[in-house]
């Protein structure tokens, strides 16, 4: 019999770089912490896909290593993050896929004690070579500057985590500065949710001057962190030197200008930007002439395919531009124009390019808009002559009973799927009426049902139509 060879066990990745070495060989090693040696013998029956799945079998016990970090740090355990971890060590047959590790503080299922800042710097020095956790949900917190720290620290050394949601805690400028500047080490982050955490400008200028040099990052949400006017500005610069981002949200800046200088950078970068999918403009204060400066761009970009506008201040005046825009655009798949002002006349104009010339969109959003009935009548006849288009959300505005009866025969007739749509018809009295149903693009972008599947793609049409990470689709989540 050859040699035996001891290879040290650091962590899943390593391991499997030194086993490269041997293309087979039997397991001998128990492998149980990351102490353990793992004795491979050279020759032998076993292929190098029994060791591969052997190898990931050897996951940590993240609750006991837990326990151990608080005692080190000498502070005490949180009972939720603790709950969490001993749920995970249970689903071991998920690790090999790689795991999400959900420490959401709205959690309505169990008892919740919030994480704070020191119970996450427990938590990173936990993960920091724990290769299967792949992704980290730590939204309706309670993590400051200080956690941003920790998490920045995590960031620069780890080389697994795919996804992190830090949405709604009370991160300022400081963490946010700290974090962006991790980024520019980091080379596995796919997507970075800061949603609802007021960075500020200075917040925002460190994130878009890490843009340049950060090649993975592909989705990113500022949306409601109160970015201003520069950071806008030095944001839409930036992404015209990135090619990996691929959906941005910056919905709800802090604007103090009616000249909407915002949109017109934004406008600027889709015609040089190649790489950009999903864009989220929503409660920019938008009015036509944005409108028309991002329409007149769109002509010279065929990459981008969902576009968010909603609650601005569009009228029918703006969606003639995006009308036209439709009959020439072949790549647009989503169109989200709720809580605007489009009225009759923007619908009819919006349902003549979809009726004749367009057969790429596939989903449109005209909820609140002050549409009545021959608006309403106009999309549904659209659909009729549009194949292509299949999902249609029209809740919010004015119903009368020709617009019931025209949404109900579309849905009768079947052209019309009940999950593609928010109403559902019923009748009282020998008058057909329309009943909502939560349904639509990104219901649940602020929270997720205590029920249910949480990615349900009714109420989330947009991540099947037109979903960007798909990668990140396959991580599997503990509870």
């Amino acid at each position: 019999m050859s040699p035996l060879h001891c290879v040290p066990y650091h962590s899943h990745g390593a391991l499997c770089q030194d086993l490269a070495a041997f293309p087979r060989g039997v397991l001998l090693g128990d492998g149980l912490c990351d102490q353990t040696f793992l004795t491979l013998e050279q020759p032998g029956e076993r292929t190098q896909a029994f060791i591969a799945q052997q190898v990931m079998s050897l996951r940590p016990n993240l609750h006991q290593q837990y326990v151990q970090a608080c005692q080190n740090l000498g502070q005490s355990e949180n009972p939720f993050i603790a709950h969490v971890l001993q749920e995970a060590d249970k689903n071991g047959e998920t690790w090999s896929n790689g795991i999400t590790i959900k420490i959401a503080g709205n959690n309505h299922l169990v008892p919740v004690q919030r994480v704070t800042d020191d119970d996450l710097q427990a938590l990173t020095s936990v993960l920091h070579n724990t290769v299967s956790v792949t992704g980290l949900d730590l939204r309706f917190n309670l993590l400051t500057d200080a956690g941003g720290k920790h998490m920045a620290k995590f960031l620069e050394n780890n080389s697994t985590l795919r996804y992190l949601n830090l949405m709604l805690n009370d991160i300022g400028t400081r963490g946010a500065v700290l974090i962006a500047e991790a980024l520019r080490k980091n080379k596995t982050l796919l997507h970075l949710r800061m949603t609802g955490n007021k960075i500020g400008r200075q917040g925002g200028l460190a994130f878009a001057t890490m843009l340049p040099s950060n090649s993975t990052l592909e989705r990113l949400d500022l949306g409601d962190c109160d970015l201003d006017t520069e950071c806008l500005i030095a944001l839409a610069t930036a992404l015209n030197l990135n090619q990996s981002v691929k959906a941005i949200n910056l919905n709800r800046p802090l604007l103090h200008s009616q000249r909407e200088e915002t949109t017109v950078h934004v406008a600027l970068t889709l015609k040089i930007n190649s790489s950009l999918l999903e864009l989220h403009l929503g409660k920019h204060e938008m009015k036509n002439f944005g409108v028309q400066q991002l329409c007149e761009a769109l002509y010279m970009n065929s990459t981008l395919r969902y576009l968010d506008l909603s609650c601005n201040k569009i009228t029918c005046d703006g969606i003639k531009f995006l009308a036209k825009l439709l009959k020439w655009n072949d790549t647009l798949q989503i169109l989200d124009l709720n809580a605007n002002r489009i009225e009759d006349d923007g619908a009819i104009y919006l349902s003549e390019a979809l009726a004749s010339y367009n057969n790429t969109l596939q989903a449109l959003s005209v909820t609140s808009n002050k549409i009545c009935g021959k608006g309403l009548l106009a999309l549904s006849d659209a659909m009729k002559r549009n194949t292509e288009l299949s999902y249609i959300y029209i809740w919010g505005n004015t119903f009368d009973e020709a617009t019931c009866m025209a949404y109900s025969e579309l849905l009768q007739t079947g052209r019309l799927k009940p999950n593609c749509t928010d109403v559902e018809p019923f009748e009282v009295d020998g008058h057909i009426h329309l009943a909502e149903l939560s349904h639509g693009l990104k219901k649940h972008y602020y929270w997720t049902p205590s029920f249910g599947e949480e990615m349900d793609k009714d109420a989330n049409a947009s991540l099947a139509i037109a979903p960007v990470s798909e990668n990140l689709a396959r991580c599997t989540s503990c509870p």
